[in-house]
């Protein structure tokens, strides 16, 4: 039997002098409010309670056990009640992990709003393009981007992750531009280290799915300094439109090969399986739902016709 039980029952059966009270008050029967007493007796190896017919009195052993048991139980109270507290109210340290570039770019204004919205939240952001492990790191939630594979945590869905062919009108200006995935072939290609499919990029054509291994002529692991090279003309870029989106409508990156589009991804609040999630996580992975809802502004851009963009 649980030791904890054993001992609330014993400290209720000592201060009321009845175990079928202690029986009522813990929803149990007497004879196993008796069992309890009994193994806690077995467990010490001492008697602890003189029963009669009319009275239970302590002997010297269960006096002093009961004198010890009580603030024992009384801090485990105050803990249980300390945590359900936490489970309970937006309170406590968040601990985020998300990737760079996008933490970087869009998340200061979730956890802007969410912070004047719950003062007794602290907010633990970690940022890096590497996917962690969010067990091992005690995070409570992670932006994870990509296509997803089976595991026990639980993901909700933010936005669509769209990806754009692209590159400088610099570039462009030196030689032909790319309209099929074997012509990539030709070209000098940037592209991101922790890409799932390492240097295969895939589109959507008419004639179905076709793959293209580029030899790429810089390989970075992060997306900022990729779109820097890409906007410097040093090459062909097929980066997630919420890194590039900006610039192609401004023209300083231009979109290629309009016939095939490229294979689409996810962005998603990733956290572990609980059945007590804290609230303050809830609350957060709610925030991130709302504020990403709809079509992305990062891909307004899409909406526009060719001839309307500012292109350089």
């Amino acid at each position: 039997m649980d030791r904890l039980m054993m001992m609330a029952v014993f400290a209720r059966v000592a201060s009321n002098g009845s175990f079928a009270e202690a029986a009522r008050h813990f929803r149990i029967s007497p004879a196993a409010a008796t069992k309890h007493v009994q193994m806690l007796e077995e467990w010490l190896g001492a008697r602890l309670l003189n029963r009669t017919t009319r009275r239970v009195n302590l002997t010297e052993a269960g006096a002093e056990f009961y004198a010890r048991c009580v603030p024992i139980l009384e801090e485990v109270n105050d803990l249980r009640h300390g945590v359900s507290s936490i489970q309970d109210q937006a309170k406590g340290t968040l601990r985020i992990n998300a990737p760079m570039t996008f933490g970087v770019t869009y998340l200061m204004p979730v956890i802007d709003s969410f912070l004047r919205d719950h003062p007794e939240v602290q907010v633990d952001l970690t940022l890096n393009e590497m996917i962690v492990d969010i067990i091992e790191e005690g995070v409570d939630l992670a932006i994870r981007i990509g296509r997803l594979k089976d595991s026990s945590l639980i993901a909700r869905r933010l936005a669509p992750c769209r990806f754009a062919l692209c590159a400088a009108p610099s570039y462009l200006a030196a030689r032909e531009a790319p309209l099929r995935p074997a012509d990539l072939s030709q070209h000098a290609c940037l592209d991101y280290a922790y890409r799932q499919s390492q240097s295969n990029w895939t589109f959507q054509g008419p004639d179905g799915e076709e793959s293209v291994r580029v030899q790429p002529r810089i390989i970075v692991n992060n997306s900022l300094m990729l779109r820097e090279a890409a906007l410097r003309g040093l090459g062909v870029i097929l980066s997630p439109t919420f890194v590039v989106g900006p610039e192609i409508a401004s023209g300083t990156l231009v979109p290629l090969m309009p016939d095939y589009t490229p294979t689409e991804a996810g962005i998603y609040a990733v956290y572990p399986q609980a059945r007590y999630l804290p609230l303050k996580v809830r609350l957060f992975v709610d925030r991130l739902v709302s504020h990403f809802a709809g079509e992305p502004a990062w891909d307004r851009w899409q909406a526009e016709p060719p001839q309307q963009r500012n292109v350089a």
